[in-house]
């Protein structure tokens, strides 16, 4: 299977504040790679920086063999084919459920109302939320904004998803049913970036596990390989520390 997006050597400062520090890292059509590590160590930015939310200090971000900080590739399009899940559900709070699904597409993908009313139902019926097309999101929860914000992000026809600790905001109650979305998108093959600290989500579904610590990524290997036997003493510490939690 081809890359679908390569990241080489890239750095990401804020101010004097180094991130990221010469990150290498790529993900395959269809893989589930889960990044795990503690608060601050620079997931959430890799993320963005992959998304482009965030302009990287240096570096390169391949993406179908061109390096799109070169200016070849519009943002726009590129951000529509990695889609975003954000921990906060960013849903436009004046617009119905329905609308939040069809106006990137109108907009971006220069589709048609009917066909995006039509992939929005699609879609918000595929994560059961097409009961609430009519809701604003603040008459809906948590879990059922997020779940939104899966659908559309899906109208998009994205190539990957990248979530950015999609069930930090939500109830606990909530989790579950934002993970069974993810879990069944992971089974018909969706390529998947996911920040996160559900740490048996991360075990369960992933292809490959990331650990990033101090802006590094200090170790990465299949769910048993990290969870069961990590190589680096860090890794080690982190998920002693979690286990303990």
């Amino acid at each position: 299977m081809s890359n679908i997006v390569e990241v080489k050597h890239l750095k990401k400062s804020f101010g004097t504040n180094e991130v990221l520090k010469d990150i290498d890292f790529s993900v395959r059509e269809g893989e589930v790679v889960c990044i795990i590590g503690s608060s601050g160590s620079g997931k959430s930015t890799l993320l963005r920086c992959i998304n482009m939310l965030e302009i990287p200090t240096s570096g390169e971000i391949l993406y179908e063999g061109k390096n799109i900080l070169d200016g070849d590739v519009a943002p726009s399009q590129y951000r529509a084919k990695m889609g975003m899940v954000f921990q906060q559900f960013h849903l436009f709070n004046n617009l119905t459920v329905l609308d939040n699904c069809t106006v990137g597409q109108r907009r971006v993908l220069k589709r048609s109302k009917s066909e995006a009313e039509s992939t929005a139902m699609k879609y918000l019926s595929m994560v059961g939320m097409d009961a609430f097309i009519n809701a604003k999101p603040r008459q809906i929860s948590g879990g059922q904004k997020q779940r939104v914000a899966i659908a559309r992000a899906l109208c998009m026809d994205p190539e990957a998803l990248l979530f950015d600790e999609p069930t930090s905001a939500l109830d606990p109650e909530m989790v579950g049913e934002v993970l069974t979305v993810m879990r069944t998108l992971a089974n018909q093959g969706m390529t998947m970036i996911v920040v996160t600290h559900e740490m048996s989500f991360a075990r369960d579904v992933a292809d490959r596990i990331v650990f990033m610590d101090d802006g590094v990524i200090v170790e990465e290997g299949s769910p048993k390989e990290i969870f069961t036997a990590p190589k680096n003493q860090r890794t080690r510490d982190f998920l002693k520390r979690i286990i303990e939690i």
